[in-house]
């Protein structure tokens, strides 16, 4: 049986979200109907609105949640009704040489669910009955959502709901980008370009790490001030280029840099700043049109690495438990990321929030 909800959609690039009423199908084969507890709102949902990230119109928004299975389709064993579940918005087939090797965020297949599940349809249509895409194949920011079993994690129960929303996106990204992509060694320097949700989930990433030195650069003093609490030992403004100012407080530049804001003179500002034999990693995720330019003489005779890393190159099964371990032994902060919580009819000023700076995550409670 259909189920009615309300959803945040996107109906026109470049204009204010809208809260509308839709209609849910039950989940088919291989997927799960999730009651949605609490969505975070993302600078990856804003870049959908836009055209950053493009995909049309119209969409229902959301990847970063967490909720509760009431349904399940059919050949469905992993889940079932009464699991906490948390979203994952990369789709894993399992088969190709990526996944195989354990590295799924690179999986071969994972244009089947940029706007629909993996069978190209969608189980959610709007009052007048057309359907609706949902984003990342996830369309997550709505009281019910059904997706593939392959786009959730169960978790443990005792992690409260908001919280767990977290690690399907903002922490993963951050802390993933730290643990798996640059394998930051206990000691070492580290700067942090852009102290947004993600920036901020390096920092900490990096803090946990062992990481000596740990340099926040932002334009925004209030993001700097929650980069102290989140592990910072120094900040720059970035409003100069701050890459002479980051090499002379790290004797040489640092050992590694993390740029998370998505632009290109920020990335080639970030694989400047490092020293020798230093490693930039690109966590943001620039426009279509966006480059970054180097010297190139740099890479052999200073051999300096500039490299990405997308969803923090994670195993999402391994890691969404591993983070919420870390919250639960208290070591990963998750309820100090969430600045303000909203409901569903609050939805364009959370995003109205978000492009303005003011939040550090804000996150849709239903």
């Amino acid at each position: 049986m259909s189920r009615n909800a309300k959803a945040v959609v996107c109906r026109e690039l470049n204009k204010p979200v809208v809260v509308e009423e839709i209609s849910i199908e039950p989940p088919k084969r291989g997927e799960v109907m999730v009651k949605i507890a609490a969505c975070g709102v993302c600078h990856s949902d804003l870049s959908a609105t836009n055209g950053t990230i493009p995909l049309p119109p119209p969409l229902i928004l959301g990847h970063e949640a967490a909720g509760e299975v009431v349904e399940v389709g059919e050949g469905v064993t992993s889940l079932k009704p009464g699991d906490h579940v948390v979203s994952s918005f990369i789709y894993m087939c399992g088969e190709c040489r990526f996944c195989a090797a354990g590295r799924p965020v690179l999986c071969l297949e994972q244009g089947k669910a940029l706007t629909t599940l993996p069978d190209g349809s969608v189980r959610t249509r709007d009052a007048g009955g057309k359907p609706l895409g949902v984003f990342s194949g996830c369309g997550v920011m709505a009281e019910y959502a059904v997706l593939h079993v392959d786009n959730l994690v169960k978790i443990d129960a005792a992690v409260p709901l908001d919280r767990a929303a977290l690690v399907g996106c903002a922490v993963t990204t951050g802390v993933g980008a730290v643990f798996n992509t640059a394998k930051v060694k206990p000691g070492a320097s580290v700067a942090v370009f852009g102290c947004g949700g993600v920036g901020l989930n390096v920092i900490q990433g990096a803090r946990i790490a062992g990481a000596g030195r740990i340099v926040a650069i932002d334009t925004v003093q209030a993001k700097l001030d929650l980069a102290k609490q989140f592990g910072a030992t120094d900040v720059l403004p970035g409003k100069d280029d701050p890459v002479k100012a980051l090499k002379k407080l790290t004797g040489g530049g640092p050992d590694y840099a993390f740029e998370c804001v998505g632009s290109g003179e920020l990335a080639a500002a970030a694989y400047r700043a490092i020293g020798r034999g230093g490693l930039a990693v690109v966590v943001g995720v620039a426009k279509p049109g966006d480059s970054t330019a180097v010297r190139t003489m740099t890479l052999p005779f200073e051999e300096k690495t500039l490299t990405g890393s997308y969803f923090g190159s994670c195993v999402p099964r391994i890691d969404f438990p591993r983070m919420l371990s870390l919250y639960m032994g208290g070591q990963l902060k998750l309820d100090e990321l969430i600045t303000r919580r909203y409901s569903i009819a609050d939805a364009p000023e959370a995003f109205a929030d978000m492009e303005s700076g003011k939040n550090a995550r804000g996150v849709i409670v239903f």
